[in-house]
C-alpha cells in the first residue's frame, strides 16, 4: 500500500466484487457491507474458516485455498463475469488469484479502498491512532446506536453486543476503524477524523518515526473542510502533530476537539476512580461544550456540561477511548449526559481485555496489546481490577521480530508490572527471521531486573502449566499479543478446571 490515496469510487461503480482475505476481520467486514449495499460479491481465503458459511448460506461463490483458476469457477457459479477484485494486504502481488486478475486487467483494490467506496454518500468517521482506535471505534458504534442514529460501521474487532466487525445501519453515520500500520487510512475522506495517540510502530512499513508522522499529517488533510479534528491532548506524539497541522486545518474551517485528563483539554476527564479490587470498571467525570445543534450551525453552543462516565472496561487508556467516542457523539448531536449513559453500556470488543473464564476465583483474560504502550496500558488496568493483594499472571507473545528487536526494553519495562511473565516465542506474521532476534531479547533484561516477576521463556504447554500452577483466587491471568497466543486462552481455562477437579 502506497502513501498515494486512490480517490473513493461508489459501490455502484464496483460491478461484481471478488474478494481475496474473505474470512479475515477487515475483508469480511468489507464483504458484509457491500451485500447490504446489494453488491454481488464472491471470495477466496486461504483457510476454511465458520465465517465462511455465513457467506455460503447467503448464497455467495466460496473458495477455499488461492488458485488462478478460482476466478473462473466463481463466474461459472455466479453467471456473470467479475469486474472488481478487493483484497487484503496479505493477498498482494504473488498470491495467485491477485495475480490471475492484474493479467485480466481487473480493476484491483486494497481493502481500504473498497470500504472508502462503501463510506461514499455517508458521513464518515475516521478512528485512527497507533493505540486504541478498535475500542474507540467500537465504542463510537455502541454510543450512535443506543443514540437512536443507526450507524454503519467497520470495525477490526467483534463489537460486543452488536457480534459483528461491521454492518450498514439506516443512519447517516458511518464509523471506520482506519489502520496507519500499512498508510491504507489515507484512502478514507471523512467529515470527522480521531486520533488517538501517535507513537513509532509498524517501523517495518514506515521506516522511520519521523514517516509515521508524516502519514498522520497526510491523514488529517483528508479531512472534509468544515469537518471536525478530535485529538487526544494526553499524547506527545499527537500534540507535535496538531502543532504542525493547526494552521492548515484552521484555513479550511476543519474544527479540533481535543480530549484528555491534560488540563487544557476542550473535552477534559478528571476525579478518575478505579472500580474496587476485585472487579473491573471505573469512573470518570467528563467536562466539555454542548452538543453540536445542526439546526443552529455557528451559533454559540452555550455553557460547558458535565457528566459521571461509569465505565464497565478498565483502565485510563480506555477512559481516554471513551472521551474520543464522546467527541464524536458531540459532533452527531449526542450531548455528554447522552453519551455519557450510553458508553456505560459498553462491554468491550474481542480481544480487547476479552474475558475467557473464571475457575476456582481465577479470571483469564485475552488482549491483543502487542506494543509496549499498550502493553504497559493493559497491565495497569490488571493490577487495579487484582488489587495488590493478588497477582497479574501473564503470557506474552510478541508479535514481529523488527517490533521484538526496535522495543524489547521496553516491553521488559512493561511486563515488569505483572507477578509471573511467560514468554512465548516471537510470532512472525509477515516477516522473515532476523538473526539474534528471539524473546530473549526481552527475557534478558526483564529477569535480570533487581526485582524481576517470575517466569522465563517457555512453550506454549510449559506457559500453561506454569501460570495455572502460580494462579490462586482472586488472581488475574491475561494473554497478551497480536498472534495465536490468543487460542491460549481456552488452554488455560480448561487447565484451572482439571486442576479444580
Amino acid at each position: 500500500m502506497t502513501e498515494a490515496a486512490a480517490a473513493p469510487q461508489r459501490t455502484e461503480d464496483l460491478g461484481r466484487v471478488h474478494l481475496l482475505g474473505l474470512a479475515g476481520v477487515g475483508v469480511s467486514g468489507v464483504a458484509r457491507l457491500l451485500q447490504a449495499d446489494d453488491v454481488p460479491i464472491s471470495g477466496t481465503d486461504g483457510k476454511e474458516l465458520p465465517v465462511l458459511d455465513e457467506f455460503r448460506a447467503a448464497g455467495v461463490p466460496v473458495r477455499v485455498g488461492y488458485r488462478a483458476e478460482n476466478l473462473d469457477s466463481v463466474e461459472e457459479e455466479a453467471g456473470a463475469p467479475i469486474s472488481t477484485v478487493i483484497a487484503s494486504s496479505i493477498a498482494a502481488e504473488g498470491n495467485p488469484e491477485h495475480d490471475e486478475a492484474r493479467r485480466r486487467g481487473l480493476p484491483i483494490l486494497h481493502r481500504s479502498q473498497g470500504l472508502a467506496a462503501v463510506m461514499a454518500g455517508r458521513r464518515g468517521i475516521a478512528v485512527a491512532g497507533t493505540h486504541g482506535k478498535t475500542t474507540t471505534s467500537s465504542m463510537a458504534t455502541v454510543l450512535l446506536e443506543r443514540a437512536g442514529l443507526s450507524p454503519s460501521f467497520a470495525v477490526g474487532a467483534t463489537v460486543a453486543g452488536l457480534g459483528v466487525n461491521a454492518a450498514a445501519g439506516e443512519g447517516e453515520w458511518f464509523v471506520a476503524e482506519a489502520d496507519e500500520s500499512d498508510g491504507s487510512l489515507l484512502n478514507y475522506r471523512p467529515e470527522t477524523a480521531v486520533i488517538t495517540n501517535v507513537e513509532a510502530d509498524h517501523l517495518d512499513h514506515h521506516g522511520t518515526a519521523e514517516a509515521v508522522h508524516r502519514i498522520f499529517v497526510e491523514f488529517t488533510r483528508r479531512i472534509a473542510d468544515g469537518g471536525l479534528l478530535v485529538l487526544c491532548l494526553d499524547d506527545p506524539g499527537a500534540v507535535a502533530l496538531l502543532e504542525d497541522v493547526a494552521a492548515e486545518l484552521a484555513a479550511r474551517d476543519v474544527e479540533v476537539l481535543t480530549y484528555g485528563f491534560s488540563a487544557d483539554a476542550r473535552l477534559r476527564l478528571h476525579e478518575h476512580r478505579d472500580a474496587p479490587a476485585g472487579t473491573l470498571g471505573q469512573q470518570v467525570l467528563l467536562s466539555g461544550p454542548p452538543a453540536a445543534d445542526p439546526e443552529r450551525p455557528g451559533e454559540d453552543p452555550g455553557d460547558d456540561e458535565e457528566a459521571l462516565l461509569r465505565l464497565t472496561v478498565p483502565g485510563r487508556h480506555n477512559a481516554l477511548n471513551a472521551a474520543a467516542a464522546a467527541a464524536v457523539g458531540l459532533r452527531a448531536g449526542v450531548s455528554l449526559a447522552g453519551a455519557a449513559e450510553a458508553l456505560g453500556h459498553f462491554q468491550g470488543a474481542s480481544r480487547r481485555f476479552d474475558f475467557r473464564g473464571e475457575v476456582d476465583g481465577v479470571a483469564v483474560y485475552d488482549d491483543y496489546a502487542h506494543h509496549p504502550t499498550e502493553v504497559a496500558a493493559v497491565l495497569a488496568a490488571a493490577r487495579a481490577a487484582a488489587g495488590e493483594e493478588h497477582a497479574v499472571h501473564v503470557v506474552f507473545q510478541p508479535h514481529l521480530y523488527s517490533r521484538t528487536q526496535l522495543f524489547a526494553a521496553e516491553f521488559a519495562e512493561a511486563l515488569a508490572a505483572a507477578d509471573t511473565v511467560a514468554l512465548l516465542e516471537v510470532y512472525p506474521a509477515r516477516e522473515e527471521p532476523i538473526a539474534g532476534v528471539t524473546s530473549e531479547l526481552i527475557a534478558e533484561p526483564l529477569f535480570a531486573r533487581p526485582t524481576p516477576p517470575s517466569g522465563g521463556v517457555r512453550s506454549r504447554e510449559d506457559a500453561v502449566a506454569a501460570t495455572v500452577a502460580a494462579a490462586a483466587a482472586g488472581d488475574l491471568v491475561l494473554t497478551l499479543g497480536a498472534g495465536d497466543v490468543t487460542a491460549l486462552g481456552a488452554d488455560l481455562v480448561e487447565a484451572l478446571e482439571r486442576r479444580s477437579r
